[in-house]
C-alpha cells in the first residue's frame, strides 16, 4: 500500500493521508498538487507533503482524484517555512497554504447541476421555482450554482436544489477547472504567396478598397522600420483603421494570423543605462552594511529620512544579482510599490518582478512560476508582505524597508504572521542576509541593534547635505481663543500654504481620518447615530452623503432629523480628510487639491495615477491619511501640514508613543527633499508633550530611551513576548462566562503574567461581542512551551459543550 500526506486548504491542523497507485507513488513528489475528495462531496486541491508506506489508524484513507502537477510548484524550503509559521504563530498549516498561494492555484469544486436523463417527469409536481430550474435545464446540458441564483433572483437556492434532487429531476456532478490562461497577443505577417516582388505588385494592383491599401502600405513600413513582429493592436494604431479592417485582409489570404504567449507585465523599457554614484555619507554606510554582513546575519540601517537608502539598497542588489542570487525587496504598502517599481526598473530592467494583491490572479501565477523557476525576470522581488511565500530557492538578501510599519504584521485572517521576523526566519533557512531599513526603527528592533543581536549603520546627513526640515508648532488651544483659525487651519498654516504656492511649491496635509467627520451629534438631546452590528459612531462621509461603519461596512443615508428626538439640529463633530479637502477649496479655489485615502484608492492603479500626477506637479495639495507617511520620495515638496498630532497619541496602546513619533517623523520628512529647507507645521493642543518636542528636535534616541524605560516596568516588548487571544460570541452572557473560564484555566496552568478578560474599547464588532486575555512571556522563560500549554488549554476549552460556539483566535506579537 502507498499512501501520501498533504495540506488542505482549510483551517485544519493537521495533514490528511490519501491513498495511491504504485505508479502514482513513483511519480509524485512533494509540492506538487492533487485533487482528493473530502467530507461527503467536495473537491479540493491539496499540496502533497510527504509520501509513505503507513496506512492511517483512525479512518480509511480515500483514493486521490487527479494528479495536477507535472512537477513540483512549491519547495522544500517553503514548506518548512509554512510548518514554522503555523507553530510560532499558533494557527493552522491550512490556514498558511490558502493564505500563501495565489487563488487560481487553489481550485475549488465548482458544483454542475445537470438533468437527469431517462424518468418520464410529471411538470405538475414542480413549483414555479423549481419549474425555471428544469425548463432551463432543457435549453442547456449543465448549470452552474451561480447561474441558478441568477435565474431565480435568490441568494438561498439550495432548498430548491435539494427538492430536485429528492425528486430525481437532476443530479449533482463536481467538476474542477484551471483558472490560469497564458496570456496570448494576435501578430500578423503577410501571407508567403507574396514573398516576391512580382506577386506584391500584382496584390497592390488587385486590391479595391483604399482602406486596405492603406493599412497594407503601414504594414511594409512598420515592417522596414522595427525587423520584429507586428501586434494586431499595433497595426490598427498606427493606421487609424479598425480590426475589420484586418480581418478582412485576413480573409482574403493576403494576411495570416498567429500568436505569441506575452507576460503580463514587462518592465523592458523602463531600463535606462545609468550608473549610481553613491554620495561620501552613502558609500560608507554601503561599505559597512558589507562589512556587518560578515559576522552578522541581520543588519539595521537607521538613515534620517531622504537620506538616500533606496541608492544604498540599489548598489547593494546589484552585487548579489551578480553573485548569481535572487533578491527580496519586501515593503509595507502598496503605494510605495509603484514609486519604487520605477526606480528600480529604470535600473534592472526587465529582472524585476512584483507581487501584491492588487494583481490579478493570472499576473501572479506568472510571477509564482518565474520565481519558481529562477527566471532571469525574477532576480528583484518587489511586494507588499505575501511575497514572502513565493517558491525562492536561491535567495541572497532580503532588504526590509520601514521595517517599523505595522501594516507587516497581518492581523486577520490567519495566519496572523509578522513579515519582517517570518523574513528572518526564511533568511536563515536559506542563508540569505537581512537588511532592515527605516528612519525611525520599532524599538524592538533598535533594541536588538544596540544589544549586538543585529548589526547596526547609521547615516545622519540627508543625501546632497539637504537640510533637515524646520519645525514649527501650532498651539491650537491659543489659536481658537485668539480667534486664529479659519474651519481647521490656523492662520500660520494657511499662510505658510499661500507662500508655498506662490512659489510653485506643493503642499502635504496629513490628517489620519479618513471621510468628512468621525460623529454627527444631535445638539438638542445628544444623540449619535450608531452601527447596528458594531458599538461604534457611523463615520460621516459627505461626498456620498451616507454615514458608514468602518468596521463592517454598514451605511445609512444622512438622517435629516435626529433618530431619537427629531430635531432638526445636527452638527458634525470632528474631521477627516474629506472634510479638510472640502476647506481647502474654499480656501484655495483656483488650486488643484487631491486626497489620498482608502476612499479614493480602491482601483487597480489609482495609487499610480495619483502620485505620478503629484510628482508631475499637476495636484498642488495633496491632503491625505498615513498612506502619505510611507517613503515616497517628492522633490517639489517645501510643506507638510499636520492637521492634529493628538488623534494618534492617545490610542489605548503601549505603542502609542512609539507610533505618533514615528509617523509624525516620516510625515515631516517628506518636506524639503531637495537643496531647498522644507518646513513642517504640526498643529496641537498640548505643545509641550514630550514626543511631540522629541519629533520637533527629531530626538529618535531620547524617544526610544523613555518608552524603554516604560516598557520594562509594565512588562512590554522587548522584555516580554505577548499573546493575545480574543474571544467573539453573539451571546454576551455566555461569551463573559467562557472568557472567565478561560482565564481562570490559563492562571492556574501557567506561571507567566495573565490579564483579562478585558473588554476592548470597542466592544461588539459585526454582531459579535469581544474579550481579550493576554499572557505576557518573559525573555528567561520558553515561549514554545507556553504556547503548547495554552494550545492544550484551548482544546479543552473547544471540547467543553457550552462554550464549543465561542470563536477564538491567537495571536503571536500582535502589536
Amino acid at each position: 500500500m502507498h499512501f501520501i500526506e498533504v495540506i488542505l486548504p482549510l483551517s485544519l491542523p493537521k495533514t490528511f493521508t490519501y491513498s495511491v497507485s504504485e505508479a502514482e507513488y513513483n511519480y509524485i513528489k512533494p509540492g506538487m498538487r492533487v485533487a482528493v475528495p473530502f467530507g461527503k462531496n467536495k473537491i479540493y486541491t491539496a499540496l502533497v507533503v510527504a509520501s509513505h508506506n503507513n496506512p492511517p489508524t483512525l479512518y480509511e484513507a480515500k483514493e486521490i482524484h487527479q494528479i495536477l502537477d507535472e512537477k513540483p510548484i512549491v519547495n522544500q524550503f517553503q514548506i518548512d517555512h509554512w510548518q514554522w509559521i503555523a507553530s510560532y504563530y499558533m494557527c493552522n498549516i491550512g490556514d498558511v497554504f490558502r493564505g500563501a498561494m495565489p487563488s487560481a492555484f487553489i481550485l475549488e469544486s465548482e458544483t454542475i447541476i445537470s438533468h437527469k436523463q431517462g424518468d418520464a417527469i410529471d411538470e405538475s409536481q414542480l413549483s414555479d421555482d423549481e419549474f425555471l430550474i428544469y425548463e432551463a435545464l432543457q435549453h442547456q446540458s449543465s448549470l452552474k450554482v451561480q447561474d441558478i441564483m441568477a435565474i431565480l433572483k435568490k441568494k438561498n437556492i439550495f432548498p430548491v436544489v435539494q427538492k430536485l434532487l429528492n425528486k430525481n429531476v437532476v443530479s449533482l456532478q463536481e467538476e474542477m477547472q484551471e483558472e490560469y490562461k497564458p496570456k496570448l497577443i494576435r501578430y500578423i505577417r503577410l501571407h508567403e504567396i507574396y514573398s516576391t516582388d512580382e506577386s506584391l505588385m500584382t496584390l497592390l494592383d488587385s486590391l479595391k478598397g483604399a482602406k486596405q491599401k492603406e493599412v497594407l502600405m503601414h504594414y511594409f513600413q512598420t515592417s522596414a522600420q522595427e525587423k520584429k513582429p507586428i501586434s494586431v493592436k499595433h497595426l490598427t494604431e498606427i493606421s487609424k483603421s479598425t480590426t475589420a479592417t484586418i480581418k478582412a485582409l485576413v480573409d482574403k489570404n493576403i494576411f495570416e494570423e498567429y500568436y505569441i504567449q506575452e507576460d503580463r507585465v514587462n518592465f523592458d523599457k523602463n531600463k535606462k543605462e545609468n550608473n549610481l554614484i553613491l554620495s561620501e555619507a552613502q558609500n560608507t554606510a554601503f561599505v559597512e552594511i558589507k562589512e556587518s554582513f560578515q559576522s552578522k546575519e541581520v543588519s539595521l540601517l537607521h538613515g534620517v529620512t531622504s537620506s538616500g537608502k533606496t541608492e544604498i539598497y540599489t548598489k547593494l542588489i546589484e552585487e548579489f544579482i551578480a553573485q548569481g542570487l535572487q533578491v527580496l525587496y519586501l515593503l509595507p504598502e502598496i503605494a510605495l510599490t509603484t514609486q519604487l517599481v520605477s526606480r528600480l526598473t529604470r535600473h534592472f530592467g526587465n529582472e524585476v518582478a512584483v507581487f501584491h494583491s492588487k494583481y490579478s490572479n493570472n499576473e501572479r501565477v506568472e510571477v509564482w512560476n518565474q520565481v519558481l523557476e529562477n527566471s532571469e525576470k525574477a532576480k528583484i522581488v518587489i511586494g507588499a508582505r505575501s511575497a514572502l511565500f513565493l517558491p525562492y530557492s536561491n535567495l541572497g538578501l532580503i532588504i526590509i524597508d520601514e521595517e517599523h510599519e505595522q501594516t507587516f504584521k497581518q492581523q486577520d485572517p490567519a495566519p496572523r504572521y509578522h513579515a519582517r521576523d517570518a523574513a528572518i526566519v526564511l533568511a536563515q533557512a536559506q542563508k540569505a542576509k537581512v537588511l532592515l531599513g527605516s528612519a525611525t526603527p520599532s524599538i524592538e528592533t533598535y533594541f536588538n541593534a544596540q544589544s549586538g543581536k543585529f548589526g547596526m549603520i547609521s547615516i545622519q546627513e540627508r543625501f546632497g547635505k539637504a537640510p533637515l526640515p524646520e519645525v514649527e508648532l501650532v498651539d491650537l488651544k491659543e489659536n481658537y481663543f485668539k480667534k486664529r483659525m479659519k474651519g481647521h487651519f490656523s492662520l500660520t498654516l494657511i499662510e505658510a500654504i499661500t507662500e508655498a504656492l506662490s512659489l510653485g511649491e506643493q503642499v502635504i496635509l496629513f490628517q489620519n481620518r479618513r471621510g468628512f467627520s468621525p460623529v454627527l451629534e444631535c445638539i438638542t438631546c445628544g444623540h449619535i447615530p450608531q452601527c447596528t452590528s458594531c458599538n461604534v459612531s457611523l463615520t460621516y462621509h459627505k461626498f456620498k452623503n451616507q454615514l458608514r461603519c468602518h468596521y463592517c461596512g454598514y451605511s445609512i443615508a444622512k438622517p435629516t432629523n435626529c433618530h431619537a428626538c427629531s430635531s432638526v439640529d445636527i452638527s458634525a463633530k470632528g474631521f477627516g480628510t474629506e472634510q479638510i479637502e472640502l476647506e481647502l477649496a474654499e480656501l484655495f479655489p483656483t488650486k488643484n487639491i487631491k486626497r489620498m485615502d482608502q476612499d479614493t484608492t480602491r482601483g487597480k492603479y489609482s495609487f499610480e495615477k495619483l502620485i505620478d500626477s503629484f510628482k508631475n506637479r499637476e495636484i498642488d495639495i495633496l491632503v491625505g491619511t498615513q498612506m502619505l507617511a510611507k517613503g515616497l520620495d517628492f522633490d517639489n515638496v517645501s510643506l507638510v501640514g499636520i492637521m492634529n498630532a493628538d488623534n494618534m497619541l492617545y490610542h489605548p496602546d503601549f505603542r502609542a508613543f512609539e507610533r505618533s513619533f514615528q509617523m509624525m517623523t516620516q510625515v515631516s520628512g517628506r518636506a524639503g527633499r531637495s537643496d531647498k529647507r522644507g518646513k513642517v507645521i504640526i498643529q496641537t493642543y498640548n505643545v509641550n508633550h514630550n514626543v511631540i518636542q522629541q519629533v520637533t528636535h527629531n530626538d529618535y534616541v531620547g524617544m526610544y530611551k523613555e518608552q524603554l524605560y516604560e516598557r520594562q516596568i509594565y512588562k512590554y516588548p522587548p522584555f516580554f513576548r505577548l499573546i493575545k487571544l480574543t474571544l467573539k460570541h453573539k451571546d454576551f452572557e455566555k461569551l463573559k462566562e467562557g472568557s472567565m473560564w478561560l482565564y481562570q484555566v490559563m492562571q492556574q496552568n501557567l506561571n507567566v503574567p495573565v490579564l483579562g478578560p478585558e473588554e476592548p474599547g470597542i466592544n461588539r464588532i459585526r454582531n459579535e461581542y469581544i474579550r481579550t486575555i493576554m499572557v505576557k512571556i518573559p525573555q528567561d522563560s520558553s515561549i514554545s512551551s507556553t504556547k503548547k500549554t495554552i494550545q492544550k488549554i484551548l482544546n479543552s476549552f473547544d471540547v467543553v459543550p457550552q462554550y464549543r460556539t465561542i470563536k477564538v483566535t491567537a495571536n503571536v506579537d500582535f502589536y
